[in-house]
């Protein structure tokens, strides 16, 4: 009961969203941005001026790196034996590689781990950014209508604006400038608000994701694939990684979070089966109450 305790307040900050957007009605597109553009560069300031550069930062890139590919390559298998089209091909990557490590798996690792693993996850969150608007973005244009180009892509991700504030907090830190108490509390306010708001994002995007004209046999297979796959893979690239115990938990944990609402914007952006990607985010999040709980408790939570 105790590892469900640990899920259910997310979920409950997810419940809250959810109604909101069914009864009320919000501009979820104007509350997802100043959230993406003004509150997390800040959260990603405040990780990365505070912790120091260590060795650990290139272990978390590793890892986000070969658990990205590892999936990728699983997904292609997969699709391949179900002789997948293009375009499901393209929502089964989106799908099953890109897992919800900022609105969910970051809360969660907070409830679960406290302040230090929340670190942990806030660098893991960046990396998992980056990889999803570079490798995401060319798996929707792959299998959708629209097409991207490199310069496109590469263009999307200098404009993200967490990596500015990740990029910003290094530079500062390996600069040794020291930023005045009261200023550092106003960074904290905006990016303490940041995990609230995105999170309430995240059930205002449940109350609206379709779940018309899906096939069933391909979101039953991504959701495996995220669900399953995902953490045992984690679990066996940390074994072989020196790293202390709490970043390895931190690690299969932010493996095992449901699909990253962001591939359903992409899907959209490209039409590449929209309702496919969106359904499996929604069934993958519903089904996390039940296997995050697992996950916590194999880790030794």
């Amino acid at each position: 009961m105790d590892l469900f305790m640990i899920v259910l307040p997310a979920f409950l900050i997810f419940l809250t969203g959810y109604a909101g957007q069914k009864w009320i009605g919000f501009d979820i597109k104007s509350i997802s941005m100043a959230a993406l553009y003004l509150m997390s560069p800040f959260l990603a300031f405040r990780t990365f001026y505070a912790n120091e550069l260590t060795m650990e930062y290139v272990y978390i890139t590793a890892f986000c790196l070969t658990l990205s590919l590892s999936l990728i390559v699983v997904v292609l298998v997969t699709g391949f034996f179900m002789k997948a089209s293009r375009p499901k091909m393209a929502a089964m990557i989106l799908g099953g590689v890109f897992m919800n490590s900022g609105n969910y798996g970051a809360p969660v690792v907070l409830f679960a781990f406290g302040a230090v693993g929340f670190d942990y996850a806030v660098i893991i969150m960046v990396f998992q950014s980056f990889l999803m608007n570079t490798i995401g973005l060319f798996a929707a244009s792959f299998g959708g209508k629209e097409e991207t180009t490199l310069k496109q892509s590469l263009q999307r991700v200098v404009r993200m604006p967490v990596i500015h504030g990740a990029v910003l907090g290094v530079f500062l830190q390996l600069l040794h400038v020291h930023i005045p108490p009261t200023f550092m509390d106003a960074i904290s306010l905006v990016a303490d608000a940041s995990i609230p708001t995105v999170m309430l994002v995240l059930g205002m995007q449940l109350a609206v994701i379709a779940t018309k004209r899906v096939a069933y046999k391909y979101m039953n297979a991504v959701t495996f694939i995220r669900m399953i796959v995902s953490p045992l893979l984690a679990m066996l690239i940390v074994s072989f990684m020196p790293v202390n115990d709490l970043l390895k938990d931190v690690m299969i944990l932010l493996a095992a979070m449901p699909a990253a609402a962001n591939t359903t914007m992409f899907a959209i952006q490209f039409s590449t089966e929209p309702d496919l990607v969106s359904f499996t985010t929604l069934v993958t999040t519903l089904l996390s109450i039940l296997t995050i709980p697992l996950v916590l408790f194999l880790i030794g939570v």
